[in-house]
């Protein structure tokens, strides 16, 4: 995060126009950043489906990339509390598990990862309206936890109605946009610049960041929330 940036005075919920929109990517990226200004920094995923066997039990990639990224160390139940075999919505992997995801049970997980920290990652699943059960979303979780969100935005064509769309649900949900990045997923998307400018001017914001395609290197992402 540059100089002068203004910080949340608890933390994000780190959201998605989509899946494989590279919120894992934004959300590693921002807690090094954090860490590097001497933050005591916790990571959360909440809801993680596709998973792989150990022996300690089933473990997510993308959990375990946050948990890496994070100076705050927390109990991998406690990070990321509900993970699931198959790589599916949540909904059907929960289903097929036999689970019932509560945001409540989210919650208390995040009291006990703030505790320790002075902010906190939390990183969902999906897009905003990602079904987690019969009759609840990714959308409950973030209410639940009651963060401002930070909207990753795939840039690809359509991307201008996902991300109002988004948007515009984040807003109903009562909680509150802190910024949008601009992550560029198809190499051949073309008008790019166009496109950015047109999600700046619906989105009433400059991106907090716009990531190259392929980034490697975290030092070369630099998010700014005004």
């Amino acid at each position: 995060m540059s100089a002068g940036c203004e910080v949340a005075p608890r933390g994000w919920f780190i959201a998605g126009t989509d899946t494989e929109v590279g919120k894992t990517y934004v959300a590693t990226a921002f807690v090094r950043q954090l860490v590097r200004r001497g933050l005591r920094v916790a990571a959360m995923k909440p809801v993680a489906a596709g998973a792989h066997a150990t022996p300690a039990g089933l473990r997510n990639a993308d959990a375990l990339a946050l948990a890496t990224a994070a100076n705050v160390t927390a109990a991998y139940a406690t990070l990321n509390p509900y993970c699931l075999a198959s790589a599916v919505s949540p909904h059907i992997a929960a289903a097929e598990a036999g689970v019932r995801i509560d945001p409540a049970h989210v919650a208390r997980c995040f009291r006990t990862l703030v505790h320790d920290a002075d902010r906190i990652v939390v990183e969902g699943a999906g897009g905003w309206l990602a079904p987690i059960g019969a009759d609840s979303t990714m959308a409950d979780i973030a209410g639940a936890l009651g963060l401002p969100v930070l909207l990753v935005v795939g840039l690809r064509l359509g991307c201008i109605n996902h991300a109002l769309l988004s948007a515009r649900a984040i807003a109903s949900s009562g909680l509150a946009l802190a910024g949008w990045v601009g992550n560029r997923i198809d190499p051949r998307f073309e008008r790019a610049a166009e496109n950015l400018a047109t999600l700046e001017h619906w989105l009433g914001r400059p991106p907090a960041a716009v990531l190259p395609w392929r980034a490697q290197a975290e030092n070369d992402v630099s998010f700014c929330l005004e």
